[in-house]
């Protein structure tokens, strides 16, 4: 490449390039500065890294596919956050997408970072056909039990979407409700409208248990979302259980009997 460019004025035509065959690219791999060859081998890795993210979200947008092409169009996928935490509610999330959803990095919510779930959620909020969102708080919890809670907030999540879905997509649940469902085991990490579902409920519960640990700053909600970790344990052991603790959970249950 003659060098009638500068790095900068470089960098920004790779920029524009969407083809990895452009020549470009080639004559930039040659150059004679290290830092155009470096330029492009960095754009071949951001390529490389963007592809593998569209394969992975086709691979998950197996099961949205085949339901279009049997004619569903308002498929919803289900998922639920908060069944382990000690406090803290039980968050479902119902979402249909769009047939030309794409939000590249989407996964499980547990693999996601909290900031991209932050960021992911803003998306889905902004592109979804339709969201629900159900939640069932810890006397609930307490009064019939998590699994019965957790399908108690799925069935909600359903009734709030504004558009009646057509299609269930659930992670690893069965539920009584007239529409054609499928369930799927680790369905978060295998369905993109399971996965928004999962980053819509986490962000949502997330955000709950933010608010909880400022009337509540003992427990370290904000940081542990409510789980059983040793500081929230030794404030429990301390401070007694808050109205958001499960008392049908050990060990809070023991902790609530001697009080």
């Amino acid at each position: 490449m003659k060098q009638t460019k500068s790095i900068k004025e470089i960098a920004q035509v790779l920029k524009e390039i969407q083809d990895p065959f452009d020549p470009f690219i080639a004559e930039c791999l040659e150059d004679d500065r290290a830092g155009v060859r470096d330029l492009a081998m960095k754009w071949n890795q951001a390529f490389n890294k963007r592809r593998k993210a569209r394969e992975h979200f086709e691979e998950m947008s197996m099961y949205e596919h085949t339901l279009r092409t049997q004619g569903f169009q308002y498929i919803a996928g289900i998922d639920e956050v908060g069944r382990g935490p000690l406090a803290g509610p039980v968050v479902a999330s119902a979402v249909i997408l769009p047939a030309d959803f794409y939000l590249e990095g989407l996964d499980d919510s547990k693999k996601v970072s909290e900031s991209k779930r932050e960021l992911f959620y803003e998306v889905i909020q902004k592109e979804a056909v339709a969201i629900g969102v159900g939640i069932i708080h810890s006397e609930e919890i307490d009064r019939f039990n998590i699994y019965q809670a957790t399908k108690k907030a799925m069935l909600a999540a359903i009734a709030a979407l504004e558009i009646t879905p057509d299609h269930l997509l659930i992670d690893a649940m069965e539920l009584d409700v007239p529409m054609p469902q499928m369930a799927i085991i680790k369905g978060d990490a295998k369905s993109i409208s399971i996965s928004a579902a999962s980053i819509v409920a986490k962000v949502t519960r997330d955000r709950m248990m933010k608010e909880y640990a400022i009337s509540h700053p003992h427990y370290g909600f904000h940081r542990n979302m409510g789980y059983g970790t040793s500081n929230h344990l030794e404030a429990l052991h301390k401070h007694g259980p808050t109205p958001w603790h499960r008392r049908s959970f050990s060990p809070v249950r023991d902790i609530a009997e001697k009080d």
